[in-house]
């Protein structure tokens, strides 16, 4: 079955910079929209961005400038590269993917597989 593991996360400064991974498996990775998204405590689930089959991106208002969402088929691997972290974006950072045909859409219900989420804590 899809299995997705997230890590990466960590306690950073503002101003710092974090690599996130999401590790894949059980279905054919290439083939797959693949998404980051963030729940921050009492919040909502949102968007930060997403990636199709052809590398196609799609990035959050919030965060565009400052990540980076990318994938390497050859590793079933997903990344998200932060930089400019801000106190805003602490959060549990999840991975998400879902079943072409697809998009590189940035809302959860899109999404019918999940990770169990890192934490990102950036501390002002």
């Amino acid at each position: 079955q899809v299995q997705l593991v997230e890590s990466g996360g960590a306690s950073v400064p503002a101003g710092g910079s974090l690599t996130l991974s999401c590790t894949a498996s059980g279905f054919t990775f290439s083939t797959y929209c693949m998404g980051w998204f963030r729940q921050a405590t009492g919040k909502k689930r949102e968007g930060v961005a997403a990636i199709d089959f052809r590398h196609s991106t799609n990035y959050d208002d919030s965060v565009r400038g400052r990540i980076t969402i990318s994938r390497d088929n050859t590793k079933n691997t997903l990344y998200l590269q932060m930089t400019s972290l801000e106190p805003e974006d602490t959060a549990i950072y999840y991975c998400a993917a879902v079943s072409p045909p697809c998009h590189a859409f940035i809302f959860p219900y899109e999404y019918n597989n999940w990770g169990q989420g890192t934490q990102v804590t950036v501390s002002s």
